[in-house]
């Protein structure tokens, strides 16, 4: 990885979203383990912690549509950047506080702050390389930004993993905290690097205005969201879904009349951006299922004992959760892990419920297993191997003039994907649907899989935004591709919720498969009218 070939600028904004994305991922690798610890937690059920989980990503990636806004027009990226990380450091060190309450402040505060950081940095990046110099480099200069994603999400777990041993959850939420704030330093360090990069557009349009934002989009999406509320029954599992998916009605409607309202030599790049946009839902609904779903996967249906050989290194690092076997005042669950009576108790704690008898520690004996939320840097670890292994590939095909288009990695990223869903149905068959543990070589091959297919698609999306983009768009193109994350967040977490509901957990992953084999023959099917969209307009 070298940052001499690229502005001078990428690597404090390399460090500060690593810094950013530490915090992020800390707090998200422990969210849903934290609402389902039954003790020193808030004892949701499987169901319940999935749909806060899948409502609070979501709503993380629907405010930078309003935050790429504000900086666009009024605050410039650099203050909105700033804004944006103090918001969200307050946020993660209030989660330490135990009250609901104080959850959703701080929830708020995350949501909020993610707004104004997100779109902010990944437009600052693509301004970096306007000039003739740079702009050839625009992909690998995304795939670095996104290496340092990875880095911060792969390390963070380790210290969420040590203090929640040492301390508790609260002590994990701070250092998430801390984090933020190190990223926001390093990014004032290197402001003279990026200051020329923060442009302010000019003022005058009307589908830019913020009084036609507010009152176009805003308002009704609060009054439409207000009606998932009202409605008797959900519609879609819950009302908080219910809500969420009906307030995004009123923007979707605005990008669709952004695309009327556009002059003609603009139509075609945003066609194409928002038929992209459609398209990669798919991908984060199954992707984002890691914080929930496959968090389930690890803490129940996978086996974390430590082998014995390094279990004094461990627990030097205090790496490890220490399992008794014996009575503990946990719910009473069915097969399927799912509650019956919170009033009741197992006559020892859920790890050992699915562990092969021979492998049954004596009562009152304990077993060295590892943290749930380590298996979290799995994705990270494969994004920072992969990550060179992709540049340099890429770099080599288009030595040779025959490295895919934007686009064209884009499917390959969803077909990808799709088949890390497999690996996790042969994970099923291994562990006979949930009777015994599985190996956690099987957790780890899925996320590899899916990581190559992440590599293909994410860091291209921020490119395409880039590229594709009207000047005078880029920061509410850039809200569009995070309002879709956004979308496929919180139908990850309608997916999630449903997964007491698979007798035959194979099912379950079956059904990503579908989901994102589809997705992949679509993006496939409109390759010919993309590439040619690409090679007349990108800039």
């Amino acid at each position: 990885m070298k940052f001499s070939n690229h502005p001078k600028g990428l690597p404090y904004l390399f460090f500060t979203e690593m810094w950013e994305r530490f915090g992020y991922y800390l707090m998200i690798g422990i969210f849903t383990l934290y609402l389902k610890d039954s003790v020193k937690g808030f004892g949701m059920t499987e169901a319940e912690a999935s749909d806060l989980y899948g409502t609070f990503i979501a709503f993380v990636f629907l405010t930078p549509f309003i935050g790429g806004l504000l900086a666009d027009r009024v605050l410039g990226y650099r203050k909105s950047i700033t804004i944006g990380g103090l918001l969200m450091g307050a946020g993660y060190c209030l989660m330490s506080v135990h009250s609901l309450p104080m959850l959703y402040l701080s929830m708020f505060l995350v949501i909020l702050g993610n707004g104004f950081f997100k779109p902010n940095i990944s437009t600052l990046l693509g301004n970096l390389y306007q000039s003739n110099d740079y702009k050839e480099r625009k992909d690998e200069g995304y795939s670095i930004f996104y290496m340092g994603i990875n880095i911060g999400a792969f390390v963070c777990n380790f210290f969420g993993a040590a203090l929640y041993n040492m301390i508790g959850w609260d002590a994990a939420f701070i250092a998430a905290g801390i984090g933020m704030f190190i990223g926001i330093t390093i990014f004032w360090v290197g402001t003279k690097h990026i200051k020329s990069a923060d442009v302010i557009k000019p003022k005058g349009e009307k589908d830019k205005s913020l009084m036609y934002i507010f009152g176009v989009i805003l308002l009704p999406s609060i009054l439409f969201g207000s009606l998932g509320y009202l409605i008797p029954e959900p519609i879609v599992g819950s009302h908080t879904t219910d809500a969420f998916l009906l307030g995004c009605i009123p923007v979707v409607f605005f990008y669709g009349q952004l695309y009327y309202r556009s002059p003609a030599e603009e139509k075609k790049p945003i066609a194409a951006m928002l038929a992209i946009f459609a398209v990669v839902i798919a991908f984060w609904a199954v992707f984002k299922q890691n914080g929930s779903t496959l968090n389930t996967w690890a803490d129940r249906y996978t086996d974390r004992e430590i082998p014995s050989a390094i279990q004094p290194a461990m627990g030097a690092l205090r790496l490890v959760d220490t399992i008794k076997y014996q009575q503990d005042s946990l719910p009473l669950m069915d097969e399927q892990f799912r509650i019956i009576d919170k009033n009741k108790s197992l006559q020892y704690p859920s790890y050992f419920k699915n562990m092969e008898p021979s492998n049954m520690p004596k009562e009152g004996e304990a077993v060295k297993a590892f943290n749930t939320n380590l298996f979290q840097s799995v994705n990270p670890f494969w994004v920072i191997v992969f990550t060179p292994l992709l540049v340099a590939f890429f770099s080599f095909l288009a030595r040779k003039g025959k490295e895919p288009s934007t686009p064209a990695k884009i499917a390959f990223g969803l077909l990808i994907s799709a088949l890390s869903c497999l690996v996790m149905v042969g994970a099923v068959y291994a562990n006979d649907n949930g009777l015994v543990k599985s190996s956690a070589w099987w957790f780890i091959s899925s996320y590899a899989v899916v990581t190559i297919g992440e590599l293909f698609l994410s860091p291209m999306g921020l490119s395409m935004v880039s590229k594709l983009s009207p000047p005078r768009l880029t920061a509410l193109m850039m809200g569009g591709w995070f309002l879709a994350t956004s979308i496929g967040n919180k139908l990850s977490g309608v997916l999630s919720s449903l997964w007491d509901g698979y007798e035959d957990k194979a099912n379950f992953f079956w059904v990503n498969f579908l989901l994102l084999g589809a997705a992949a023959l679509l993006m496939f099917a409109m390759l010919k009218w993309l590439n040619k969209i690409f090679a007349a307009y990108k800039n």
